[in-house]
């Protein structure tokens, strides 16, 4: 497919190694403390010290700007990735700050892509997941048919739901726009802990 690879949820210090090892293009560190993947404590050293070629990606859920802020310099984050109602001017200080800036956005039959116009300049890509109450993370893919509906030119992140097992489903999602895929639960064997072999198996087939 020629797309980029986000590998998100990590939070276990011996994973992260061996993920990296993946190469992948994106690794993401959920600092919303109502996720199973939580970072809590590890130790910021563990992400600043991230090979540059994988861009470190703070995941967020309506935090107070300043502070995550202070998480970007704290833990060297060349990205982050905004799944809560987020405004157009807090996007718009976060990308004057120098940050790759991902709104996310959850989509169910109902979702109106309109409300997308608004962020298309001060966001560098969209990221569009599974409409669910915990901001993420559920293992459940949302119709992909409904991203015939998005008419803006502005490339996207793909998550929500992604496995080998709709792999093939994936790759038939034909459209250009599609910049990267964001693969978290259904790679997992225990919440932030990675299956590597079944990660691997997937990276290939990109």
């Amino acid at each position: 497919m020629s797309v980029k690879l986000k590998i998100c949820g990590m939070k276990v210090p011996e994973n992260i190694a061996d993920v990296v090892a993946l190469e992948p293009d994106y690794m993401g560190f959920i600092f919303f403390p109502g996720s199973k993947r939580f970072v809590a404590d590890l130790n910021p050293d563990f992400i600043k010290h991230i090979p540059e070629a994988i861009k470190a990606t703070g995941v967020f859920v309506d935090e107070q700007l300043e502070v995550l802020k202070e998480k970007i310099v704290a833990y060297g984050l060349k990205a982050v990735q905004l799944h809560g109602k987020e405004s157009v001017a807090y996007c718009a200080a976060l990308k004057e700050s120098g940050v790759e800036v991902i709104k996310a956005f959850g989509i169910d039959e109902s979702f109106d892509f309109d409300q997308l116009d608004d962020y298309y300049d001060v966001t560098d890509y969209f990221l569009f997941d599974t409409q669910t109450a915990e901001h993420g993370g559920s293992g459940k893919a949302f119709n992909w048919r409904l991203l015939e509906k998005y008419q803006l030119l502005k490339p996207f992140f793909l998550s929500g739901g992604i496995g080998l097992d709709n792999a093939q489903e994936l790759f038939r999602v034909n459209d250009e726009r599609l910049y990267a895929v964001d693969v978290n639960s259904r790679f997992e064997l225990e919440p932030g802990l990675k299956d590597i072999d079944k990660l691997g198996e997937f990276k290939i087939q990109l």
